[in-house]
């Protein structure tokens, strides 16, 4: 590997991922969502509560930072302010890809050792992509998993942005064996994310049956790295491509959904990233099942501006979802779900419910 281009990859990601074209604005679906308003919640606002039941612990909120950047020289800081921020609300919190650990980076273990001591409540997420896990000895995954006392470890999927990127690894055969594996080796629950493409009900299928803990759907909607890769790539095939593809991927709204038809019952949690912005966004996703709740570009931004500006967006967050659940008059996100069961699965259907009204025409893929 070069390491010199690895690093310049990683730092040009950050800032392409604040670029608003690389964002699939609009794409999440979450408008097609209405909470209906009660007028007269029989409830005190501060009666709110956001705790929720995740992987058998009992959460303050469902909020999570989603992995986002490592192996490169910026990324400790900006990681140790998110992980602080987290550790003090409540949060959970992915870390970027440890690829670069798996080649025995000892200061990158060392900067990841150094982060666990400062924040040794944090539940922190490993992260590693399926091509490397491929390529890999369980014992090493293991090995980076326990290099930061990890809670759990996600395996990310990004089989669009791996044939947009020049220096792409987009040999995924083997995957799936590859994922059980590791689901039978490992002591620690193993997810499995997108990375803005979301899921078909074909594949959300198979991860239940291989007993993956939960999936995160990270569907269509928020940073597009097919748009990304096609912004730095030098290659006209390349950039033709990212300019084909600028909106493929199955929207978080439709992710969720059929996260909802394939999990709902089984012991795969499923949870939500993708194009969610607002505490709006996330009371929507909750309401179709979701068990958390991630922010990855937005949350770097404010990280970038510093931890007072991170504290603010995470309390604005936090807030927004409490007012959604007030005036729909649920204290707490099970009542979300469960006070007005969400009804009418059946394919090609309009659905019509409280306190969410859902317009939905095909379900079929």
């Amino acid at each position: 590997m070069d390491i010199q281009r690895f690093e310049d990859r990683k730092k040009h990601h950050i800032q392409s991922s604040l670029d608003s074209k690389n964002q699939a604005i609009g794409l999440s679906g979450f408008d097609q969502i209405e909470l209906v308003h009660d007028a007269l919640p029989d409830l005190n606002f501060e009666e709110v509560s956001l705790e929720i039941n995740s992987l058998g612990k009992t959460r303050n909120t469902p909020f999570f930072v989603a992995g986002m950047t490592a192996g490169h020289p910026d990324a400790f800081s900006m990681n140790r302010t998110l992980a602080e921020r987290a550790a003090a609300r409540g949060w959970w919190m992915g870390v970027g890809s440890q690829r670069r650990q798996l080649e025995r980076n000892s200061d990158l273990v060392d900067q990841w050792k150094e982060l666990r001591r400062s924040v040794p409540e944090l539940v922190l997420i490993s992260n590693l992509g399926i091509s490397q896990l491929i390529l890999s000895d369980l014992d090493q995954v293991k090995g980076i998993v326990d290099s930061i006392h990890a809670n759990a470890i996600v395996i990310h999927l990004n089989a669009l942005q791996e044939v947009i990127q020049e220096e792409g690894t987009p040999q995924f055969r083997g995957g799936w064996t590859a994922l059980e594996k590791l689901v039978k080796k490992m002591s620690i629950p193993v997810l499995v994310k997108e990375t803005g493409c979301g899921f078909s009900k074909r594949t959300l299928r198979r991860l239940q049956e291989m007993g993956v803990s939960a999936v995160d759907v990270s569907g269509l909607g928020g940073t597009h790295w097919g748009r990304i890769e096609g912004d730095r790539t030098t290659s006209h095939s390349l950039k033709s491509a990212s300019e084909t593809f600028k909106n493929w991927g199955i929207s978080t709204y439709d992710s969720l959904l059929h996260a909802m038809e394939v999990l709902t019952g089984s012991q795969t949690e499923y949870w939500a990233s993708g194009g969610i912005r607002t505490g709006l966004d996330a009371a929507k996703a909750l309401v179709l099942g979701a068990k958390g709740v991630g922010f990855a570009q937005p949350a770097l931004e404010k990280a970038l501006l510093g931890a007072e500006e991170l504290e603010l967006w995470m309390e604005r967050i936090e807030y927004e979802l409490k007012v959604a659940l007030f005036c729909t008059g649920c204290k707490n996100i099970v009542e979300l779900r469960t006070q007005f069961p969400v009804k009418g699965m059946e394919e090609g259907i309009e659905w019509d419910l409280s306190p969410i009204k859902i317009s939905k025409t095909d379900l079929s893929y």
